[in-house]
């Protein structure tokens, strides 16, 4: 299949600079060329029609001590939460992933580039160039006075998830957690509170994903932007605290938001397991739910290519036709496929960032 002829996707999130980070080949050389490591390098992305999305910088935690694999095949699971991480380091692998992002554009020699405005990712998409958003998942590296922010914004940092997982100075994350709802705990801190104030002045997209309910209560009340959660499945169908209710995705459509749907198995399959061997089908009755309480123009993909165990018959980046073909005879038209594929997240951004 000629890439002229393939769905454009574009994505709500991804871990490749993480994965890259921890390589051991020149990660410019092995996402550029392809290692075909993992989910995602370009060679392999522009086989499955993937052009662009959000890039994550992620600050790993170390071991909680248990196998976590293991235990989110079981009926019920409460994996624990690693610790809280200090500043100091934090920045420091904050800097050196942004910098990867930053090294792999200036290496593309122009087909890759990070977008700063909706305008550029249409423009990347027209001309056959890899739209890639610089987006931080969990503001460890972000100092109190929020002085990284400004840096990391000039650096073409366009979105940000103030928790991953773990608590911090500005908020607490959901548990990986079956089942489970979302309210698990307190909100966002006055720290957390002033670092939405200030991606509203910047034009920074917040993304909701694994903040719990009260902390997105907290951004819903106070933020003047649309509403995102770039990675996040229905609970309604898999009851898993990092799912979204109901009355969150009201609250989603009414300020003209987006879910990405998540490809992690353990968010989709009912019983919440970590297992590839999981239907499309599963997958597409998440997005049947989102559309139903969001809206068409209020769903795309959020799939985690390279952080999370997807469904064997993706497979990795690849796989992403396949994704569209079941889609497709599930009944969606082509007008639907473009909307949930790319162009919602292209037009959430353009309401979040301007043109």
């Amino acid at each position: 299949m000629s890439r002229s002829s393939l769905m454009p996707v574009f994505d709500g999130h991804n871990d490749v600079l993480l994965r890259l980070m921890r390589g051991k080949i020149q990660p410019e050389q092995a996402f550029l060329e392809g290692d075909n490591i993992g989910h995602l390098d370009w060679p392999r992305m522009k086989e499955g029609g993937f052009v662009g999305g959000f890039f994550a910088v992620y600050v790993p935690s170390d071991s909680v001590g248990v196998d976590v694999d293991a235990l989110m095949t079981q009926s019920r699971y409460d994996v624990p939460l690693p610790a809280p991480l200090a500043l100091a380091p934090s920045q420091q692998v904050t800097l050196h992933m942004a910098s990867l992002l930053i090294r792999i554009e200036r290496a593309s020699k122009g087909e890759v580039k990070i977008c700063r405005t909706a305008g550029d990712i249409r423009q990347c998409i027209d001309n056959g160039r890899l739209a890639a958003i610089l987006h931080i998942e969990g503001a460890e590296g972000i100092d109190p006075d929020l002085h990284m922010l400004d840096v990391l914004y000039e650096s073409g940092l366009r979105s940000i998830g103030p928790v991953w997982s773990r608590p911090n100075i500005f908020g607490h994350g959901v548990p990986f957690s079956y089942p489970s709802t979302p309210d698990t705990g307190p909100g966002l801190t006055d720290r957390g509170l002033a670092l939405v104030r200030a991606c509203n002045r910047l034009r920074i997209m917040i993304d909701l994903s694994h903040l719990n309910e009260k902390g997105f209560w907290d951004v819903a009340r106070l933020s003047d932007a649309p509403l995102v959660a770039t990675h996040s499945n229905a609970w309604e169908i898999c009851q898993h605290s990092r799912n979204l209710t109901d009355r969150q995705l009201a609250a989603i459509r009414e300020s003209g938001g987006m879910v990405g749907v998540n490809f992690a198995t353990s968010f989709i399959r009912p019983d919440g397991q970590r297992n590839d061997d999981t239907p499309l089908e599963e997958m597409i009755r998440h997005m049947d739910h989102l559309i139903e309480h969001v809206g068409v123009d209020g769903v795309g993909l959020g799939s985690d290519f390279d952080g999370a165990t997807i469904p064997a018959e993706i497979g990795d980046v690849r796989g992403l036709p396949r994704l569209v073909d079941a889609m497709r005879r599930h009944g969606y038209d082509e007008a639907t496929l473009r909307k949930l594929c790319y162009e919602n997240w292209v037009n959430v951004l353009e309401r979040t960032w301007g043109r």
